[in-house]
Formats: C-alpha cells, sequence, structure tokens
C-alpha cells in the first residue's frame, strides 16, 4: 500500500475562494438550450417553458455564474434577433456549429432562467462580426434605467428593471481560425480595449473578461497573452483561459496527469499577467477566469457525421464514464490550488453539451462527473490552505513525476470546518494519507465522501443513473493529532472534519 502526507499550516493560506469559481457555461448549440434549459412542449416544463427538473439538478451544483451565450456561437450572434416577441424572432444560419438558430430563446429569457436557478450571468459580446457599438447597445439594453432608446425598449418587452449583468466577457476565442471573425493579436487587443473603453463609460465597476489563447497549445500562446493585456492592461480586469483534454489514446495513466498541464498553463498565464504588470509600473492586478474547462473527446468523431442545418441536434453529448470523474476532479482541485488568482472559472458546459446534466424526454440526470464538481461547489468553500502533498509519482508517456495524490485542504471558518478533496491516482492499490492537524486539536472527522468504482469505464445512463454514486466510507481516524485516512485505489475523496 502506498503512502503519502499532506502537510498544512493554518497561518499559511493561499487566498480566499470567490464563490464564481464555481461557475459553468450554456451556449446556443446542440442541445444545451432547446430540449436543456428550454423545452416548452415538455411535462417537466413551467409556464415559461423551462425545464423544472434541470432547473433542480442546477441548483443542486450551486452554480453562482453561467457563461452565455457563447462560446463560437457569439461571434456571428445578433443579440437584437432574440428579444421582442417570439413570433416576430427570424430563424438564422448558425455557422458556429453548422445549425438553425430559432431564436426562441433568448437573452431575457436567459435572464429569468439565472434568476429561477439563483445564478448570475456573465454575458459575452460580439467581437466577432460586431464591434464596439453593438457591445454599447446590449449593454445600455441590459443595464441602463430607462430614457433612452435601448433602456426603454427592455421596458416596452416587460423588463421594468435592468438586468444589472456585473460581468462580461470581450468575444471568445478569438485567436481561433475557426472562430467567424478571428483576429490577430494586436487586431484584438485594439478592438476589445475600445470596447472596453466605452462599456466603462457607461459602467465603471463592470469586470471585463478579456481572451486568452483558445488554448496552451496555440502556436501565438504567450505571444498573444502579452500582446493583448499590453493593449488592454488599463481597462480590463481578467483573462480568459480555455483547456480540455482527452482520452482518445485510451491510456489512463496519462489522462489523468493532465492536471499537470493545467498547472502549468495557469502559472504560465499569472507569469504573463505579472510581466505586463512589471512593464506598465502598474499597481493593477489582473486575475484569472478560466471560463472554459472539461474533459472533451467522446463524440468528436461522431459529431464529424452530424446532419448539417437542423435545428438542436445531439451534439457533443459526451458520456462520461467514471475515469472522466476523476479528472474533473483533479482539476477541480488544480484551480483551487491557485485560488488567489483563479477567481471565476466555468466548467463547459452544463446541460446535455459535454455536461454533468443530460436530459431526454422522459427526464434528466447526473453524468459521473457531477459529483466531483458538485463536492467542491457544496463543500469547498473559505480559505485555501497551502497544502503541501508528500506523494510517490509516477511517470506517463507525456509527464514525468506525476503524484499520485492530488489534494488541496480548505478552511471553513463560518461552518468551523476542514475540508479535505482528494484523487488516488493510482489504478492499482489504495492509500493512507497522514496529515498532523494538531493545530484543528477540537476537531473531529465528521464524514468521508468517496466516488469510486471498479470499473473505470462505467457510466450513468437515464436508465441506471446511479451506476456511479458517491458512497459513505468509514475508518477515517485521528490519532494523537495525525489523521489517518485511506483511499481507494482510483477515487475521488471529501474528508470533512469539524468541532467535536
Amino acid at each position: 500500500m502506498k503512502k503519502s502526507k499532506l502537510i498544512i499550516d493554518k497561518n499559511f493560506i493561499i487566498g480566499e475562494i470567490d464563490r464564481r469559481i464555481y461557475g459553468s457555461f450554456v451556449e446556443q448549440m446542440g442541445r444545451a438550450i432547446y430540449e436543456g434549459i428550454y423545452q416548452p412542449d415538455s411535462p417537466f416544463a413551467d409556464e415559461l417553458g423551462l425545464r423544472k427538473d434541470v432547473m433542480k439538478l442546477v441548483s443542486e451544483l450551486n452554480v453562482p455564474i453561467v457563461r452565455y451565450p457563447g462560446g463560437n456561437f457569439v461571434s456571428g450572434f445578433k443579440w437584437e434577433d432574440s428579444i421582442g416577441p417570439r413570433d416576430e424572432r427570424p430563424c438564422r444560419i448558425e455557422e458556429a456549429w453548422g445549425t438553425i438558430e430559432t431564436n426562441q430563446f433568448g437573452l431575457n429569457e436567459f435572464i429569468e432562467w439565472c434568476n429561477k436557478v439563483n445564478t448570475k450571468p456573465m454575458m459575452a459580446v460580439n467581437l466577432g462580426t460586431r464591434g464596439v457599438s453593438d457591445a454599447k447597445n446590449l449593454l445600455e439594453y441590459c443595464n441602463f434605467k430607462g430614457g433612452t432608446y435601448w433602456s426603454d425598449l427592455r421596458k416596452k418587452h416587460g423588463y421594468e428593471k435592468p438586468h444589472d449583468i456585473r460581468v462580461w466577457c470581450l468575444g471568445n476565442e478569438m485567436d481561433g481560425n475557426w472562430q467567424i471573425g478571428s483576429k490577430t493579436a494586436d487586431e484584438y487587443g485594439h478592438l476589445a480595449n475600445e470596447t472596453a473603453k466605452v462599456m466603462k463609460m457607461i459602467d465603471p465597476d463592470l469586470q471585463l473578461v478579456v481572451c486568452g489563447s483558445s488554448g496552451r497549445g496555440m502556436p501565438t500562446f504567450g505571444e498573444w497573452e502579452m500582446k493583448v493585456l499590453d493593449w488592454c492592461y488599463d481597462n480590463i480586469d481578467f483573462i480568459s483561459l480555455h483547456s480540455y483534454y482527452g482520452n482518445q489514446a485510451d491510456d489512463t495513466p496519462n489522462f489523468l496527469a493532465n492536471s499537470m498541464d493545467m498547472e502549468t498553463f495557469i502559472s504560465s498565464v499569472i507569469a504573463m499577467c505579472d510581466a505586463i504588470k512589471g512593464k506598465k509600473r502598474s499597481k493593477k492586478q489582473i486575475n484569472l477566469s478560466f471560463d472554459e474547462w472539461n474533459v472533451w473527446y467522446h463524440t468528436l468523431e461522431s459529431d464529424k457525421k452530424l446532419e448539417k442545418w437542423t435545428h438542436a441536434p445531439h451534439q457533443l453529448e459526451d458520456v462520461y464514464n467514471f475515469e472522466d470523474a476523476l479528472l474533473v476532479g483533479s482539476m477541480m482541485i488544480t484551480l483551487l490550488k491557485h485560488c488567489d488568482r483563479v477567481k471565476m472559472a466555468c466548467l463547459a458546459q452544463l446541460i446535455n453539451v459535454i455536461a454533468p446534466i443530460m436530459t431526454s424526454d422522459t427526464g434528466a440526470w447526473r453524468q459521473t462527473t457531477f459529483y466531483p464538481f458538485s463536492h467542491a461547489s457544496a463543500y469547498a468553500n473559505g480559505k485555501v490552505l497551502n497544502t503541501l502533498v508528500y506523494s510517490p509519482k509516477y511517470d506517463s508517456s507525456d509527464y514525468t513525476d506525476v503524484p499520485f495524490l492530488d489534494a488541496v485542504i480548505i478552511q471553513n471558518e463560518e461552518k468551523d470546518q476542514l475540508v479535505i478533496l482528494a484523487v488516488n491516482k493510482d489504478l492499482e492499490e489504495d492509500m493512507e494519507v497522514t496529515c498532523d492537524i494538531r493545530q484543528f486539536a477540537d476537531y473531529t472527522i465528521k464524514e468521508h465522501i468517496a466516488l469510486y468504482h471498479s470499473d473505470l469505464k462505467a457510466v450513468n445512463t437515464e436508465v441506471n443513473p446511479n451506476n456511479v454514486a458517491p458512497a459513505l466510507i468509514s475508518g477515517a481516524k485521528i490519532d494523537e493529532g495525525i489523521l489517518q485516512v485511506l483511499l481507494q485505489k482510483h477515487s475521488w475523496n471529501v474528508i470533512i472534519l469539524g468541532k467535536i
């Protein structure tokens, strides 16, 4: 049996968790919106056509912010198409995903849905085919009290009070050649800066997210960030990061090691932000919005065969297995370990499209990846302690010195709790983990939740929705101030300690 050790000091704190790190993302593609959020002919629909079974599961995830409407979709989006009476809204070709967009679910419906699931909107503006003027008009429609054309039009549409959207994304993945209206770093940096200037003239307290590279593997990664930040530093608040990982080679040890790439990605972008801060002699700190992250690979080939120009096809509907949940857990731990700079993050996406929640006409269910995310959102709140992990390591095809144990410890002073999130990546052996918690002498073990399945490829389906599900584990103990806990091989774990 392998042995690992965690070392903490309650005075050594990485930072306070911004709950927006548990955000998510929905885009007008596939069945994310239609048959996911909105399905007026469903027996599960409320008076607005919103699926109540989905809202219940979204509320269970306790997602504090949701990014919308894209994603690639936003770069061709004409937001005016999505407001006003539904029978007057046009159907449009949606070039990004090769579908037809009916606009029956639009801006105001999204705000109503946000209110129902107790979340806040993160709105993206189109800087692909559009620009400063349209972003200004959209902001005026959403946030201005009244007395102007666009704010009065919102009132005419039945929304007397402003939507008061506080977080805005300045386009999406603008360095990607797949993006409608993609740009060079200088083209985008200049446009994003001018857009940011105007938006903050209207509302100086907005928080604006500028596009970073579409991924660490982009050929312009680094150069893009530096140029864009040089243009925009004074007028924006966040830079975005996007990353998806897959197991196309069916190499589980290497797949589970991908959290190391995420770690390197985050550290690199922080360094770039601080380099521009130094260059500009600025006192302002730019933080990170990791507003697209997930496992995505199961449907890459099948989606190429989808018929084009249909409405709401079954697109990017990855069926997640147990090992996917393990990597999602490790990625969540990685984000939390950088909570001093990663203040927002969005699991992409939320419903049906590479999502923790799936639907059919007869119900909704939790995918395997639902659980690590929901556990972190529920239990990991407060201060992240600087958690030193001493673990045996392994080498994989792409990585060296991969720790078998990923872990982070959070102190929730409000609830008098100490929460350990941990993934044992060892496929063969259980692991004994110890931690000196004598600084928390009046704490005892309250709960040990584990997500485990003997089959790494096990999935949840509508017929068998609880095939992969968490269970309570016994056996953890505290002996003379030393926590001792056994983690099953290839498992996700939440250990909760609280005052006696």
